[in-house]
């Protein structure tokens, strides 16, 4: 069996540098080892189980995919679609819905969270989600997912329906997935709360470093970053109660691929005054090549679009021959 890993993330605002190094980092690693047939999709169907507007969708997702590229996904050694286009999907998602227990579903904490105090008034998109995660995941058999801490129940779920429908139709048709090992990636915090997760939704533009950011703001927001008065120590388990000088040294080693220990050998006793120009010059050195590749992209629509047309093409030709195979076990007439 052909080992794949699918992944993909939503078009709802902008890549940040915790997108970057907590995934699409991880990804092109996945891709460049040769291990697996990798596939990246922009999961344009999942951003509308909650409020959007329609008029950026389309834009947003040329975004999304201009980010996948400049970060090193290789349209050609990985399969980039758009989500929407392989209509198989959805269709995927209603036949594993008959199948799904609603008390399962209702467990799902992301559920919880995003619907809040507001259940009642929760759409049924939100509701099937982890429906429709798994469905992306099934319709390729992909073997193998990258996951994040928020991410390992849907996952889970994933692999109770595989074992749901094979045992229903008598066949290990669809295999179960696994989680993909990866390093440790660093977790990113916000630049103005060390507390919070660097995240693309906060209101604050300030909080992150999107991958569009150019050098002069990259630096702006490294100055202006939250950090103390004090000086920094030799041991990065000091700064455990100093969450956002922690942030920083975290961000430096993660584009450096120093540990923090390393890290503060170099700089211990010194302050944030000399540590963040040091800082800026890391990140601008790293993130400006990407930040200019995914400028000159969006400059560009029909690229963009020629790319996310042939993944979709690719993406088709594995997907079609599988709803159609679970359509006839399933006793569909054809």
């Amino acid at each position: 069996m052909t080992k794949r890993i699918l992944s993909g993330m939503q078009p709802t605002n902008q890549l940040h540098l915790g997108n970057y190094l907590g995934a699409l980092r991880n990804w092109v690693k996945l891709q460049d080892q040769g291990d697996f047939e990798t596939l990246f999709c922009v999961v344009d169907l999942h951003a509308i189980t909650t409020p959007y507007d329609k008029d950026k969708l389309k834009q947003s997702t040329r975004e999304i995919a201009a980010a996948y590229i400049a970060a090193g996904v290789d349209p050609e050694k990985s399969v980039l679609f758009a989500q929407s286009s392989v209509p198989a999907h959805s269709q995927l998602m209603w036949l594993l819905a008959t199948m799904t227990q609603m008390g399962k579903l209702s467990r799902m904490t992301q559920f919880k969270d995003k619907a809040g105090k507001n259940k009642e008034k929760a759409g049924l998109g939100l509701y099937s989600y982890p429906v429709l995660m798994a469905a992306d995941i099934l319709i390729y058999k992909a073997t193998h997912v990258p996951v994040g801490d928020d991410q390992r129940q849907h996952l889970e779920l994933a692999r109770e329906i595989v074992g749901t429908f094979n045992h229903r139709y008598g066949e290990n048709y669809f295999p179960e997935p696994e989680s993909v090992v990866l390093a440790e990636g660093a977790r990113i915090m916000s630049l103005r709360d060390g507390a919070e997760k660097m995240s693309k939704s906060a209101q604050s533009d300030m909080t992150r470093i999107n991958l569009t950011d150019d050098a002069d703001l990259i630096a702006k927001k490294i100055k202006k970053a939250k950090t103390d008065a004090e000086v920094l120590p030799e041991k990065f388990a000091d700064l455990d109660t100093r969450l956002e000088a922690k942030n920083l040294v975290t961000i430096y080693g993660a584009l450096t691929d120093k540990t923090g220990d390393e890290v503060l050998s170099m700089f211990a006793g010194k302050t944030f005054s000399e540590f963040k120009p040091a800082l800026v010059d890391v990140a601008v050195d790293h993130l400006s090549p990407i930040s200019l590749r995914m400028n000159e992209l969006l400059s560009d629509t029909d690229q963009i679009d020629a790319y996310l047309r042939r993944g979709a093409e690719r993406a088709n030709a594995i997907a079609q021959p599988h709803i159609d195979e679970v359509m006839n076990m399933m006793g569909f007439w054809r």
